[in-house]
């Protein structure tokens, strides 16, 4: 495989992309859901390198595949990687809640390994069906979906430790922006966020040399050693039967839509850049990437990354993909993380996260019709209430209570019942209240209609809004009726767009 200039340049920017989704697995691993250092070192991350691996190697072979069907040799691959909003969506809406409510690590690592398992499932689905689920969902209801993601739980959550550490942090933060947004070169080509992290890093050490500790690496030490990846089917079957795993389909199924409707929209892009890749290959290489990283111990999807142009722009063709999956796959394997965490602190590398969240959120508004922003504006509502949700409970359970007790002391002053409602599923109702959005503003009211009555069925069966305040926490109810209040108005409000729609066309009848 001949290596260009590009494909180093290009190498930079998807493994530092690749390098943070790491370390946020290996740091929220055990903030979030207490993992052991040997789960996420000796099983998660091998299995994630296998997964980036297998993509990887796949996507550069297609493109030398391209190259050589078509005689050209400027053909880029496809980036690929761990999804960003599914790492954040498992973490807090998934294994996280699990973690908190057993206090159980395993039983938190075993749930995310089925989710990844069946959004893998439905990935391999969304390559027959792909085409069929883009037209029928509005684009501006699964952008609102992952605009509410990336508005909270990615920009907000992080831009706040961030300006906690702003001598560490801020300047890596701004040369992010500065070089992304102004898409100006760096001196000697270099990518920005390369330049970013190693400038936070040299703070970091020069500060401490001055004995200002502004980072206390972790007391691991690291140990060479080789951590080959293992197969784990009795865990990743083991919530099948007790039905503790289907209780996040609000979750999962959402950003496994997400996932395909996403990669289409990249393999679009990639066209319009000059390379043209069949759909069917690349969506199965996603869910069968997906697949064995849940095979294989690791719970977090992988997919086409967002920014193919940008790679073409640099000059990648094929091999810096292949270099990329080679030296994640070397770095996990041998469990050089623990030593990248012992140099590199997260905080220097949080700029480009701030920036992933801000460019989809901005992207959600910029790329629908201009009169769809009110359906993405209403979509982005169920995460705030779900991030507001988290951040009260965060606040209640540091005092040392808890939201069961502290609820009904609320009042008119929050009301938080409202809030735990509207977080419930979602992903889905922001979907849901988004698609009914567009297509009253289209008065389309018959598919109006149809999203109002499928928001009904999900409220009746406990998939959205449906749920119980206990002593260990806000848990899920589902079953027949499990949010009956709901379910019937917006049954009710399906009938009503039903009756505009005949009105309508008893007045173009009329008019006729």
């Amino acid at each position: 495989m001949r290596i260009v200039r590009g494909d180093i340049d290009g190498f930079f920017g998807l493994f530092i992309d690749n390098l943070i989704q790491l370390m946020l697995i290996a740091v929220l691993g055990a903030v979030v859901c207490g993992f052991p250092s040997e789960l996420v070192t000796g099983q998660i991350l091998p299995g994630a390198a296998l997964s980036i691996l297998f993509g990887n190697a796949f996507y550069a072979w297609q493109a030398r595949q391209l190259m050589q069907s078509t005689g050209r040799n400027d053909v880029t691959a496809l980036p690929y990687g761990i999804n960003t909003p599914s790492v954040f969506a498992y973490f807090f809406l998934i294994m996280g809640p699990i973690y908190q409510l057993t206090g159980n690590p395993t039983l938190a690592w075993q749930a995310g390994l089925l989710a990844c398992f069946l959004s893998g499932l439905l990935e391999t689905v969304g390559a027959f069906v792909g085409d069929w689920l883009r037209r029928y969902t509005p684009r501006a209801a699964l952008l609102a979906a992952l605009a509410g993601i990336a508005i909270t739980f990615i920009a907000m959550g992080f831009i706040f430790q961030i300006f906690a550490s702003p001598a560490i942090a801020l300047l890596p933060m701004l040369i992010i922006l500065i070089s992304y947004a102004s898409r100006k070169t760096l001196p000697l080509g270099l990518p920005g966020g390369l330049v970013a992290v190693l400038t936070g890093v040299g703070l970091v050490w020069l500060l401490r040399a001055f004995g200002w500790s502004v980072f206390e690496p972790p007391t691991d030490t690291y140990n060479f050693g080789v951590h080959l990846p293992r197969p784990v089917p009795a865990d990743l079957f083991a919530l099948l039967s007790s039905g503790e795993g289907w209780r996040y389909l609000s979750v999962i199924v959402p950003m496994g839509l997400f996932n395909v409707i996403g990669s289409l929209q990249n393999l679009e892009s990639a066209e319009a850049a000059g390379d043209r890749y069949e759909t069917r290959p690349c969506l199965l290489a996603n869910g069968a990437g997906t697949l064995i990283a849940a095979l294989f111990g690791s719970a977090f999807p992988t997919t086409i990354y967002i920014g193919h142009p940008a790679w073409k722009a640099m000059g990648a063709r094929s091999a810096y993909s292949m270099i990329n999956g080679a030296v994640v796959a070397v770095l996990c394997l041998t469990g050089g993380m623990t030593l990248v965490l012992q140099i590199v602190p997260v905080e220097v590398t949080l700029g480009i996260l701030l920036w992933i969240g801000i460019m989809m959120t901005a992207q959600a508004f910029q790329t629908v019709p201009r009169h769809h922003a009110l359906a993405v504006a209403l979509g982005l509502i169920p995460a705030l209430a779900a991030w507001a949700l988290q951040l009260v409970e965060t606040g209640i359970r540091k005092a040392g209570s808890s939201l069961y007790e502290v609820a009904p002391t609320f009042g008119a002053d929050l009301y938080i019942h409202g809030v735990i409602a509207l977080s419930q599923g979602f992903l889905l109702s922001s979907m849901v209240l988004a698609a009914i959005l567009v297509f009253v503003i289209e008065r389309e009211f018959v598919r109006a209609a149809a999203w109002t009555a499928a928001a009904a069925v999900l409220s009746l069966a406990g998939v959205i809004h449906a749920y119980t305040l206990t002593p260990a926490g806000v848990q899920n109810v589902f079953g027949l009726a499990a949010a009956p209040a709901f379910g019937v108005m917006y049954g009710l409000a399906a009938a009503l767009l039903l009756g505009l729609h005949l009105v309508g066309r008893q007045e173009d009848i009329d008019s006729a």
